[in-house]
């Protein structure tokens, strides 16, 4: 397979149509099964690692917040300077960012007391603008075209908010509706699988389903971190977030290499131009 380009002439930011751009791979990888696996993985290890730092590190929730958000700086830089999508710089970038997106509203729960119920609006709320300002300046939505500076700001932007909204409307379900980590786990996974059923069934574009998708998989990776990780007494496995955010890294460290030595993600220019934006 070969990275996808983007088109030679598109419609622009203002709505002008035969604006011609040059050629850029693009940045981010294929929607397969891998990838699916390794966005819940890393969801999961955003839990985790953030209770973890939290508790162990000694630096308090704001100290977490500063450092980590530091750290998803220096890698997002690298990532927008690199010409192509690399598994290594990408996947770090979403990890990292599945931290700060959890301790953001950790922030606002626990250091600001903001009630759930409003930072889950707050989030959705931005999300939705997010899509909307990029919907108008770019005309798509696709993943399959995040092949510009700008296109690749507002992807970065949205996967943001998306872990975000995840956190706080994960938590709101779990709270308001006791079910536990094992069974809020099964809910989220049976709210996929609807999304699965209506893409695939019923017709909901693609474009729609990933991203309601990409939401929803915050809180399942969440549940199921929070199921191996806390103890016996509180309905977990008891396992701790430092086995757990060890044995969840290995497994996407093990992936990513396997995906950047085979380039299994990399987005077939041939298959994009079949699907629609």
């Amino acid at each position: 397979m070969t990275y996808e380009t983007s088109e030679t002439s598109e419609t622009s930011a203002t709505g002008t149509a035969g604006v011609t751009r040059p050629p850029r791979w693009n940045k981010v990888p294929e929607v397969t099964a891998y990838f699916w696996i390794i966005k819940v993985l890393c969801t999961t290890v955003g839990e985790t690692a953030a209770d973890l730092l939290n508790e162990k590190a000694g630096l308090g929730l704001t100290g977490v917040s500063v450092l980590m958000s530091g750290l998803l700086a220096v890698v997002l830089v690298v990532q927008f300077r690199t010409t192509a999508y690399r598994a290594g710089v990408y996947w770090l970038a979403v990890a990292l960012i599945s931290v700060v997106g959890t301790l953001i509203s950790d922030n606002l729960t626990d250091n600001m007391g903001v009630p759930l119920e409003t930072s889950t609006a707050v989030f959705a709320v931005a999300l939705v603008v997010v899509f909307v300002v990029w919907y108008r300046r770019e005309g798509t939505l696709s993943i399959h075209s995040i092949d510009t500076t700008g296109r690749e700001a507002y992807y970065w932007l949205a996967v943001l908010f998306t872990f975000a909204l995840g956190t706080a409307a994960g938590d709101l379900v779990s709270e308001r509706m006791n079910l536990g980590y094992w069974l809020s786990a099964v809910l989220f996974a049976l709210a996929i699988g609807a999304v699965a059923v209506a893409h695939f069934a019923l017709g909901l574009d693609a474009v729609r389903s990933f991203w309601i998708a990409y939401v929803l998989t915050r809180p399942l990776g969440a549940s199921i971190g929070d199921y191996l990780s806390q103890p016996t007494g509180d309905g977990g496995l008891g396992f701790g977030t430092v086995v757990t955010s060890a044995l969840f890294l290995a497994v996407i460290l093990g992936l990513v290499v396997y995906l950047a030595v085979t380039r299994r993600d990399v987005i077939d220019r041939g298959g994009v131009a079949r699907q629609a934006a």
